[in-house]
């Protein structure tokens, strides 16, 4: 039995099991924001601070920020509460992981919810995205919360979302206890493979969502890539915003929706 003692794990309802992973950098609260919808309509929901995020424990070194690594702990935390099979619902680095644990450990998934996902096998390890997200480890490390903030460059992101997303940044990073853990998880996770190509999607066997967002606000988590990941598993659906919304990622009631309705599918 895989341990999950080192992990801030929140429970809340009864019903359907489901697991919220979350995204690099934040924590277990942002993959619905806070919404209760499923715990209020028949869903058991487990969510947890990934290693060295929030209030979970740093990982045993620095490198240790692998999918190999979060899968294991995904898996410790299945056993720590019981549940043999649940649905899966991660967003970015979560996305990732609720992928890799569909793919080696089929029998512990009943249903998947991919939200937006931005690894690309093709271009795993590309030296451009791998210096921004070195300089983001380096920001936090040395700056903090501001250092960080200061290397995403907000002037980058469009006017219309710029406020909101320095806003969400602040909000996520100060509910770090382990801020220099996070810094080595920036570093660690980009050069980590979940899977090697786009084509093995094609042998997860269980209901599945992607939520893609529009690239004008979300510009890296593709709309391109979401689509593909949709298209690469048997039966998936795309959930998107409409033009010119707000990202449906950033709704945790609309994504608390789509989660409850994979859900159903799964139980079925």
């Amino acid at each position: 039995m895989a341990n999950a003692s080192h992990l801030h794990v929140v429970r809340a309802g009864e019903g359907i099991p489901v697991v919220l992973l979350h995204g690099l950098t934040a924590t277990h609260r942002y993959v619905v924001m806070g919404s209760t919808h499923l715990q209020r309509n028949g869903h058991r929901v487990i969510a947890y601070d990934a290693r060295g995020h929030g209030a979970s424990q740093p990982a045993p070194g620095p490198d240790a920020y692998t999918y190999g690594d979060l899968l294991a702990d995904l898996l410790g935390v299945l056993d720590a509460e019981g549940v043999q099979r649940a649905v899966l619902a991660g967003a970015s680095m979560g996305a990732h992981t609720a992928v890799k644990a569909a793919l080696e450990a089929p029998e512990r998934v009943a249903g998947l919810v991919v939200i937006t996902p931005a690894y690309d096998p093709a271009a795993h390890g590309d030296a451009v995205s791998l210096e921004r997200w070195d300089a983001l480890s380096d920001g936090l490390r040395h700056g903090g919360v501001e250092g960080f903030v200061a290397a995403y460059d907000l002037d980058a992101v469009p006017e219309a979302w710029r406020t909101t997303v320095g806003r969400v940044l602040h909000q996520r990073l100060v509910l770090h206890e382990h801020p220099q853990a996070v810094a080595d998880a920036l570093r660690a996770v980009p050069r980590s493979r979940p899977f090697d190509e786009i084509d093995q999607l094609a042998g997860i066997d269980v209901p599945t969502a992607v939520v893609a967002d529009r690239d004008e606000a979300d510009p890296g988590h593709p709309l391109a890539l979401g689509r593909r990941y949709a298209e690469a598993i048997p039966g998936a659906d795309l959930v998107v915003e409409e033009e010119g919304k707000s990202p449906l990622a950033w709704q945790g009631a609309q994504v608390s929706r789509v989660i409850a309705q994979l859900a159903e599918r799964a139980a079925s």
